[in-house]
């Protein structure tokens, strides 16, 4: 689903499908976390749904920091999709900055199309424009999925770099509970992530979060 905006981020691929008969898929499925001393602004305070991880590649959506001036009506104009009536208001997220001229589709598994990528039981993930018009579209084909989320871009990591990040605590994760992927208040959704792995107050502080190279991973 290619939206017509110039893309402003991104050295790596764009997201791969999960390789037949892959032996690791580490993070598939679940919800990663930043914790408090993560450096990179873009990741601040940051909850990613992971697509695909293995050990040539990772790949995930944030989904917790919503686009100030972009909403399901901008995209819907952009593609030249008749919008129906009322559809239009509906948020998109910031999903990371990689591919940012290009969206996709966070949504319960009730929705299935050609193109929609299985990440667990319950949810998958689909680019395409056909979504879209299911979504907000006048002439639907399909009944949308229940719940969906609507995101630009997406985060990439290379051969182990997540795994190096992980190492030096700047992620934790979680299982990817729906409450929290398709939670209204997006403010909540970092500090509920935290709250389900049991994180107290004294596990944020300074001494806990920095960054210390020779202690074992979190995760």
């Amino acid at each position: 689903m290619a939206t017509r905006k110039s893309s402003t981020g991104g050295q790596r691929k764009g997201p791969a499908a999960p390789r037949a008969g892959a032996s690791q898929d580490f993070l598939a499925g679940k919800l990663l976390i930043a914790m408090p001393n993560m450096s990179d602004p873009r990741f601040e305070k940051s909850v990613i749904l992971m697509v695909s991880h293995d050990t040539s590649h990772a790949m995930g959506v944030v989904i917790n920091k919503p686009l100030a001036e972009v909403e399901l009506g901008d995209l819907l104009e952009q593609l030249s999709i008749d919008p129906l009536e009322g559809a239009g208001g509906d948020p998109v997220y910031y999903g990371g900055p990689v591919q940012t001229d290009r969206g996709l589709v966070v949504h319960t598994l009730d929705y299935r199309g050609p193109q929609t990528l299985e990440i667990n039981e319950r949810i998958g993930v689909t680019a395409s424009k056909e979504i879209l018009v299911d979504i907000g579209g006048r002439s639907r084909n399909r009944k949308p999925p229940e719940k969906y989320l609507l995101a630009i871009g997406h985060a990439g990591w290379g051969p182990g770099q997540l795994e190096s990040e992980i190492a030096v605590n700047a992620w934790v994760h979680s299982d990817a509970a729906e409450e929290l992927i398709f939670h209204s208040d997006t403010e909540a959704v970092w500090r509920n992530a935290l709250k389900s792995l049991g994180v107290t107050g004294a596990m944020l502080s300074p001494e806990w979060s920095s960054v210390r190279p020779d202690d074992a991973p979190l995760n």
